[in-house]
């Protein structure tokens, strides 16, 4: 079983055209999710408004979102009866990419708050003496936490590319057009078909691999970028 799924590794165009597919559809959810979550931990960060301590416990309470109930609600929402089903998204890959952005936006959301609260303490007399409009602050606290900010999106991708329940919900787990890897390794796995689950099985497992070494990187990066770097036996070794 382990040749055969490393056979399928080295020259299956339907195994990488799955992997490509899951690749596309969780950068692009992403993509959205940053686009939502940066001003909008960024806002939470900076004002002050009735209710704001409760949207913050709410926040921090959506990074984890069950994924089944995110789809149930998405399919809902985009099924014929439902108030968008007019724009006929059910069962395509712009209704996985929503899904995917709904799971993750909470996390780039919360991790960007937190970020931008504590440079905000740090830099409040300066920020506040330069007379810099709320615009202006939140865009330069965003600069000087980017390297954290690309370890946040680092990790909604993470969540985004292990996920099942949303994506074959509201997907249909289509074979060649919405099928991801998590969808088909469940559905091989069902079917007994050992040697493509456990090639996508791997591969998952390296691009999640990936991702957080890639988010160890960035983060030591910062560290230097910001001269915190703590003591290390190990450095040098």
């Amino acid at each position: 079983m382990g040749a055969d799924a490393f056979g399928l590794m080295l020259g299956d165009p339907r195994l990488w055209s799955i992997v490509g597919l899951s690749l596309s559809i969780s950068l692009s959810a992403v993509a959205v999710a940053a686009l939502i979550g940066l001003p909008l931990g960024a806002l939470l960060a900076l004002t002050r408004f009735p209710g704001r301590n409760l949207a913050i416990v709410v926040l921090n309470a959506l990074m984890g979102l069950p994924p089944v109930l995110v789809g149930l609600t998405i399919y809902l929402l985009l099924s014929r009866s439902g108030p968008l089903g007019a724009w006929g998204l059910l069962f395509t890959r712009e209704a996985m990419i929503i899904a995917q952005a709904v799971l993750v936006t909470p996390i780039i959301a919360a991790l960007t708050r937190q970020a931008v609260a504590d440079l905000w303490e740090e830099y409040r007399d300066e920020l506040t003496a330069l007379h810099l409009g709320p615009m202006a602050r939140a865009g330069a606290l965003l600069w000087d936490a980017r390297f954290r900010l690309v370890t946040a999106a680092l990790a909604g991708f993470g969540r985004a590319a292990a996920e099942v329940g949303a994506v074959m919900i509201v997907g249909g787990n289509i074979d060649g057009f919405t099928r991801t890897m998590t969808t088909t390794i469940a559905l091989e796995t069902s079917k007994g078909d050992l040697p493509l689950a456990v090639a996508l099985g791997l591969i998952l497992m390296l691009v999640v691999l990936g991702v957080n070494g890639l988010v160890w990187v960035i983060a030591r990066r910062g560290e230097r970028n910001d001269g915190i770097i703590r003591s290390d036996p190990l450095r040098g070794a």
